[in-house]
């Protein structure tokens, strides 16, 4: 058994903001499903910040996140009530590195989305894929529009036949279990090699992709019999496929590098697009692939689902 699906507590962040308490609620949600501790964790800077045209100098940065904790264990108590197990700890210092410390052990941990558009949205979804491989475990980034909905017993997975989608899918079958929803297993973008003359581009394709998926499947549906399963084909570019299938889910689950500076252009695309909850599960890659990862990385042939 990996680390994913370990019995560790769910993290979440706290910023004190009230579109964040949805946050709170999503990871709430996810630790009353598991029966897992839930930790509200409130990072801030080690030194408070004065206005230079008064002189005014705001309160301590650790009083102010007491009082965010203390806001947001209010908001839990009274929507969940007390039957949920809870911590709360506030830590100095980078955003990054407070999370990462925090969720060492956790099974999941739940960020905001940022509220930037365009270009910028990409670098903080970058800073989210740099802060899984530092973490060691799922960062699921949660829009701060979420609110509860039927789909959320649908999850949905892409995968690509390599590695790299081993951890991911086990936290995707492990999600859909504990909904006792539905799996959508993606597998998209045309393959780079080209059919022999006498072939139909298309069904050769099809014929490939299959076999990709039920070698890729068969463990995993042994191993979680009472998931249902729907594959989905696709011949758009992967991040395209995955953008549209958050549409119908409640969760989308990809695969990323692990390392101070993953290199993952679909999962960075992609997660800065979905319209739902996206995990970010990083793979920690064996020994022979640490060996291969330059070439792999340069040809972009490992990114299908990250």
């Amino acid at each position: 058994m990996t680390a994913w699906n370990r019995k560790g507590p769910v993290v979440v962040c706290v910023d004190g903001t009230a579109e964040n308490l949805r946050i709170v609620d999503y990871a709430a949600t996810e630790a009353l499903r598991s029966g897992a501790e839930l930790v509200l964790v409130a990072p801030y800077p080690a030194h408070g910040s004065a206005n230079p045209m008064t002189g005014y100098t705001s309160k301590p940065p650790a009083e102010v996140a007491d009082a965010t904790l203390r806001t947001a264990v209010a908001h839990v108590r009274h929507r969940h009530g007390y039957g949920l197990e809870l911590a709360a700890v506030a830590g100095e210092g980078a955003r990054s590195r407070v999370l990462a410390h925090a969720a060492r052990a956790a099974r999941m941990l739940v960020v905001a989305r940022s509220r930037s558009r365009g270009p910028q949205r990409l670098v903080h979804t970058q800073a989210n894929l740099v802060l899984a491989g530092r973490a060691g475990c799922p960062v699921v980034v949660v829009p701060l529009s979420w609110r509860p909905s039927l789909l959320d017993r649908r999850v949905a997975v892409g995968i690509d036949g390599t590695a790299l989608s081993s951890e991911a899918l086990e936290f995707a079958f492990g999600e859909a279990a504990a909904r006792e929803g539905e799996l959508v297993v993606v597998h998209a973008g045309l393959p780079a090699e080209r059919p022999f003359a006498d072939e139909d581009p298309e069904a050769s394709w099809i014929s490939r992709a299959e076999q990709v998926l039920s070698e890729t499947l068969r463990p995993w549906t042994r191993r979680f019999p009472s998931v249902k399963v729907t594959r989905f084909l696709s011949s758009r570019p992967p991040a395209a496929a995955l953008v549209h299938e958050s549409a119908e889910v409640g969760l989308v689950v990809v695969g990323a590098h692990s390392g101070s500076l993953p290199v993952d252009p679909v999962a960075r695309r992609s997660t800065a697009a979905m319209t739902c909850p996206v995990a970010i599960v990083p793979h920690q890659p064996a020994e022979t692939e640490r060996e291969r990862a330059p070439e792999v990385r340069r040809g972009g042939a490992a990114v299908t689902t990250s």
